[in-house]
């Protein structure tokens, strides 16, 4: 099934611990895409870049057989960028740098040829621009949205308006406190789902993610990693991997569902591991079933 991606493509500086990489090509749409092309046979991007997106940067792309023909290229301008320092234990970072750039007046216009796409991805933009691009495609069978606590805390009535018209909503722990106003993530949960989406996942970095679905809960681990150079993206490329999954589902069953929380891990472990898109730009299909095996192993009891 066809895959839409909203979002953002960026350009990031980014320092940890253990190095540094600078002009990285990064930003929501982009590590969904990638992530999500291992599974899917067909994904569409809808963004906008400036003339500073070179070719090699879309041959990256090209390369997955990512369609980049909704990416608008503003001439006149520069791509998004993003400058943070990750500290010591990998969970807290610092913004030092943040241009918007030709992303301040970015409008996504659906081109017709994307309009009946089955799976729509809304990455983490405004609210405001999430409903306007719903407005545009002709009955997805599947919404997924993104978003961060710079929208929740600045929008949150276009937020819910938005949540009213979603399937899957994701966000990590501190996002689903903020949204629903209460510490217990369980709890919240069950208040998010009211407003509108059916499948929730919570994710909570080193600690793995929480699946909510009418069937329950799934608790899905996070790989255990010796070496974490780099977290950016890490949310965006288990999106990926999660929707990915579905799109080559038949027919998806809660069974499905959890497997794809367990392939969204897979992804995002591999993501942690380099800087920037380089892990996830480089895989082979061998590798992720091995990751993914790796995962059910992690909790197997034998009988």
């Amino acid at each position: 099934m066809p895959i839409l991606i909203v979002g953002s493509l960026a350009f990031d500086d980014i320092e940890t611990p253990f190095g540094r990489s600078d002009n990285t090509l990064g930003g929501s749409s982009t590590y969904i895409a990638l992530s999500a092309s291992y599974f899917a046979d067909k994904i569409q991007m809808v963004g906008v870049v400036g003339n500073d997106f070179e070719d090699g940067h879309f041959k990256l792309l090209h390369d997955r057989d990512i369609d980049t023909r909704g990416i608008q290229v503003v001439d006149s301008g520069k791509t998004f960028r993003w400058a943070g320092r990750y500290h010591y234990d990998m969970n807290t970072r610092d913004t030092l740098d943040t241009q918007l750039n030709v992303f301040a007046d970015f409008d996504p216009h659906i081109p017709h040829h994307y309009q009946d796409t089955g799976i729509v991805v809304l990455g983490n933009i405004d609210p405001e621009l999430q409903l306007k691009v719903l407005d545009q495609i002709n009955k997805p069978e599947m919404v997924i949205l993104d978003t961060m606590n710079f929208w929740i805390e600045g929008k949150p009535e276009a937020l819910k308006e938005t949540l009213k018209r979603v399937d899957v909503f994701i966000l990590n722990d501190s996002e689903a406190r903020l949204l629903s106003g209460d510490p217990n993530l369980v709890k919240s949960a069950r208040i998010i789902r009211q407003m509108g989406p059916k499948t929730l996942i919570i994710k909570k970095g080193e600690h793995g993610a929480l699946l909510f679905t009418d069937s329950g809960i799934f608790a899905a681990p996070a790989f255990p990693l010796e070496s974490i150079y780099d977290p950016t993206g890490a949310g965006d490329t288990f999106a990926g991997g999660f929707i990915g999954h579905l799109s080559r589902c038949p027919e998806i069953t809660e069974t499905e569902l959890r497997r794809a929380v367990l392939y969204g891990s897979a992804m995002a472990s591999f993501c942690v591991e380099k800087f920037g898109t380089e892990k996830i730009a480089a895989l082979d299909m061998l590798e992720i079933e091995d990751r993914y095996e790796s995962f059910l192993e992690l909790s197997r009891i034998e009988c």
